[in-house]
């Protein structure tokens, strides 16, 4: 079979070795559990190299060093797109943080400034709305300044539960 005819299967992820409570069925540690998938994820860990700094639940925080060779456009600033990436991406941990498998369903970005070089941009999430079949979250981006970088405002489709991960912690 040709890579062209490989046929993927969707939540084909690896079996953890995080241990769970017995009581409850929940993992102990359900941040590591969130970074653990997440560590599958070639877009974010092995294209994009975003880093999951913070977990807690219903919020997360990822950032990511921006660097001229990788992110930058024909005018030579950081690319829009870069920066739009990182903000979906703290929307898929943030659904995690609570147990959800979500997709975007919608997205509005506004963007503020751009950021430097050799700078890390970072973006905070808290989920605003959770219902059983969707959610609203909303995300600021800044720079290692503390500047206000970008606001992001999206509802998520949740799709499924990840096991383990209660909604509430």
């Amino acid at each position: 079979m040709n890579t062209a005819e490989k046929k993927y299967k969707i939540d084909d992820f690896k079996p953890s070795k995080l241990e769970k409570d017995p009581a409850t069925g929940n993992y102990k540690d359900i941040a590591a559990r969130v970074r653990e998938l997440y560590s599958q994820n070639c877009f974010m860990m092995d294209f994009f190299h975003i880093n999951i700094d913070k977990i807690h639940c219903g919020s997360c925080q990822v950032s990511l060093r921006i660097e001229h060779d990788k992110h930058s456009n024909h005018r030579n600033v950081v690319h829009g797109g870069v920066l739009t990436a990182l903000a979906d991406a703290v929307l898929g941990v943030t659904g995690a943080s609570v147990g959800e498998k979500v997709i975007t369903v919608s997205f509005s970005m506004n963007f503020i400034r751009n950021i430097d070089f050799g700078d890390t941009a970072r973006v905070v999430s808290q989920i605003k709305s959770y219902k059983p079949k969707s959610m609203v979250i909303e995300a600021e981006m800044y720079d290692s300044e503390d500047r206000l970088m970008a606001t992001l405002f999206a509802t998520m489709f949740n799709v499924g539960r990840f096991e383990g991960i209660p909604a509430k912690w």
